[in-house]
């Protein structure tokens, strides 16, 4: 049987969810018994002729929905877009009815994270709409403590909801270090969880 692995899923336009993801992944590997995946998604177009290779031309493989079926945890990325996940995103997961039908999410920790071009534009209500799907799918929130310092002190990206990045108007702001250390403890969190709830089963 496979290491149990925590899927690390994201849509990234200007890289700065993509480097969130990077730490997360970070994260999730510090805990010992567990592997991350980083999986991305391809873009979508209006034009029914326009199609994305199979294979990207660079960074992670395009997820499959088999992958996302067989991890033991997830942590989800996206930017925002208009308080709520990029439509790549949303594209993958409402495919993801089967896995719906066979339960087979249910049980499983998940997280997710985000990042906004302007300080208040919809971290927060990202994060939340974000987790309604895996909701339905019988997944396990999972947030960060307020037992991580940075919360108290961040000033541009951290929730409880998830771990979040304000990239600026141009989306060249890198991650500073409190928003690196919350992706890598959101990464860890879920990597634990997996394993408790996976011995449980």
């Amino acid at each position: 049987m496979a290491d149990p692995y925590v899927l690390v899923l994201y849509y990234s336009r200007h890289g700065a969810t993509a480097a969130m993801a990077t730490q997360v992944a970070r994260g999730a590997e510090s805990v010992a018994g567990i592997t991350a995946r980083v999986r991305t998604v391809p873009s979508i177009s209006a034009s029914c002729e326009a199609i994305e290779d199979v294979i990207p031309a660079d960074g992670p493989l395009y997820c499959e929905l088999e992958e996302l079926g067989e991890c033991a945890g997830l942590v989800m990325g996206s930017p925002t877009r208009f308080g709520n996940m990029a439509a790549p995103l949303k594209y993958f997961l409402d495919q993801s009815s089967g896995l719906w039908l066979s339960g087979a999410l249910i049980d499983k920790p998940a997280a997710v994270f985000t990042s906004t071009s302007s300080l208040h534009g919809g971290q927060e209500s990202t994060l939340l709409s974000m987790l309604l799907p895996l909701l339905h799918h019988g997944m396990v929130a999972a947030g960060l403590p307020y037992s991580e310092p940075g919360l108290m002190t961040a000033t541009s990206g951290g929730t409880p909801y998830g771990a979040s990045h304000w990239a600026g108007a141009d989306n060249q702001k890198r991650l500073d270090p409190q928003e690196a250390a919350l992706c890598r403890a959101l990464g860890a969190r879920v990597a634990r969880l997996s394993l408790a709830l996976e011995a449980a089963r």
